[in-house]
């Protein structure tokens, strides 16, 4: 009669999933993203002091933004993130054309933000707002035009992560690079979440 200790055990199968304790991505964008937070984060803190020195001036600016706008770029960027992420769990699972799909649509759902943000753009300028209006608005450009930089570098690698999963560049055992281009995203999208309510928003 057999037992339990004469069965033989089958090897582990591979699933792809992460392995414990392993930091996704490369350890260069992590400095990157890192180095990034710093800039926006001294931004940020220059943006909040200068409101409590000037609230009236920043209460009355910020009026002439529209709210829902911004909360419409929010839920594009989210939105693209959101597909991002699933994309690379399609790839960990050695699915990477549909990995391709998921960051292409990632791709058009970002370009709703470019168009509502370069529409607010051109809004503000027929307006008059521009750079040097008063203090409000030179930060509001300042912050907003950095982080818009950021996106369009975003979208730059969205794509190119999406050539790189049709060409099989990336697969279960082979993500690295497809890990750190969605940690670039989710920092833009980082940074956008903190800056709505700031900018948009709060008083």
């Amino acid at each position: 009669m057999c037992t339990s200790a004469d069965t033989p055990i089958e090897p582990a199968v591979a699933t792809g999933s992460p392995a414990q304790g392993r930091l996704p991505g490369d350890l260069a964008m992590w400095f990157f993203i890192l180095a990034e937070l710093s800039v926006f984060a001294l931004l940020i803190l220059a943006f909040a002091v200068t409101q409590q020195l000037k609230p009236h001036l920043f209460a009355a600016s910020r009026q002439r933004l529209d709210t829902s706008t911004g909360l419409a770029m929010t839920l594009s960027l989210l939105s693209a993130g959101l597909l991002a992420a699933l994309a690379q769990e399609r790839v960990r699972r050695a699915r990477p054309r549909q990995g391709a799909a998921l960051l292409l649509a990632a791709l058009l759902v970002a370009t709703v933000y470019l168009a509502l943000k370069l529409g607010e753009y051109r809004h503000l300028l027929g307006l008059g707002l521009g750079l040097e209006h008063n203090t409000f608005f030179t930060l509001y450009w300042i912050l907003t035009g950095f982080h818009f930089l950021h996106v369009l570098l975003g979208m730059l690698i969205l794509a190119w992560l999406a050539l790189g999963c049709r060409r099989g560049r990336y697969g279960a055992e082979h993500r690295s690079g497809l890990e750190s281009g969605v940690l670039y995203w989710h920092m833009v999208d980082l940074v956008w979440v903190l800056l709505f309510p700031l900018v948009y928003v709060l008083e």
